[in-house]
């Protein structure tokens, strides 16, 4: 007995080891194509309007999910929340928006360690608007976060232009419709969340994008479709990571994002953070991280809390 119970063990824990470093896997790639997709958003948004790269990064990703949504069945597609679904989608693409506008004016590092606030913005929105208990150890870690967005920042001096104040505001939508999410996962499952963000998405992004319409060449097209591609595969393997292992320990790897977009960022456009955009983003990452930690001690936390663009 004693044997087979060291084995059963001893099983058990290799298992456990390769979920992690399977989850971990994914969770890398997903930030790598998340990262890549941030890069070619700055670099043809310089001769195509953010707005309609928007449009383009729905569609594309929407057309891939298609096949997934059919195998579905058809009672996911109907939400029992449908006004908030319709309020959740409003600010994604309120989020979306803003956050390429801010690509195509702030290099993709210092976005991208701006965009690590949105999980702040969260936990406080649902201590205020949800009800959910904050305790002082979290409070102090929200507090650290914004220290390190100031870092990032410095009001008062040249970094802090329209394309600074444009992202911050893009992880308050973010928050708020994460907040939706949240509240919608009581009723509606994450497939009928899926159905209704991706068709909503698309429509709401096509209006603002014929105003501010021009025709793509073949490489911009190109481009915008790669756009798309990879913010679906990232997205997917972000779901992939969580259902793997813990959220404690894929929410660490987030922040090679910020590694990754200083590398690739560099190679593309000679834009190389400087020394407070470092400082700032592992301020804003280790609060971020701890407060991750707290959650999934209250709850496991699941791939549509995940905020990424």
């Amino acid at each position: 007995m004693g044997e087979e119970t060291a084995i059963g063990d001893g099983q058990g824990k290799g298992d456990a080891r390769k979920s992690v470093i399977k989850g971990a896997a994914w969770a890398a790639l997903s930030s790598l194509l998340i990262s890549l997709m941030h890069v070619l958003v700055r670099d043809v948004s310089q001769e195509v309007h953010p707005i309609v790269v928007v449009f383009f990064r729905n569609v594309v990703g929407f057309m891939i999910l298609i096949p997934f949504l059919l195998r579905q069945d058809r009672s996911h597609w109907k939400s029992k929340q449908p006004k908030l679904q319709l309020i959740r989608a409003m600010f994604g693409v309120c989020a979306l928006t803003t956050f390429f506008i801010s690509l195509s004016m702030v290099p993709v590092a210092d976005v991208t360690a701006i965009g690590f606030v949105t999980v702040l913005f969260i936990t406080i929105g649902a201590s205020l608007l949800l009800g959910e208990k904050v305790g002082v150890r979290r409070w102090t870690a929200i507090a650290v976060g914004f220290v390190g967005t100031m870092i990032i920042i410095r009001p008062g001096t040249d970094v802090f232009g329209p394309g600074a104040f444009i992202a911050l505001a893009s992880t308050v939508f973010w928050a708020c419709s994460m907040l939706c999410v949240k509240v919608l996962s009581r009723t509606d499952s994450s497939v009928t969340m899926v159905f209704y963000a991706n068709v909503y998405f698309t429509a709401f992004s096509l209006i603002p994008a014929i105003i501010f319409w021009s025709w793509p060449t073949w490489e911009q097209f190109a481009l915008m479709t790669a756009i798309g591609v990879l913010a679906a595969l990232g997205h997917l393997a972000l779901a992939t990571a969580l259902r793997t292992t813990d959220a404690t320990i894929v929410a660490p790897l987030d922040y090679t994002r910020l590694l990754w977009a200083a590398g690739v960022g560099y190679l593309m456009f000679g834009e190389f953070p400087d020394i407070w955009t470092w400082v700032g983003g592992t301020v804003i990452f280790l609060s971020t991280v701890y407060i991750t930690y707290r959650e999934s001690r209250r709850r496991p936390v699941t791939p549509t809390t995940q905020a990424t663009s």
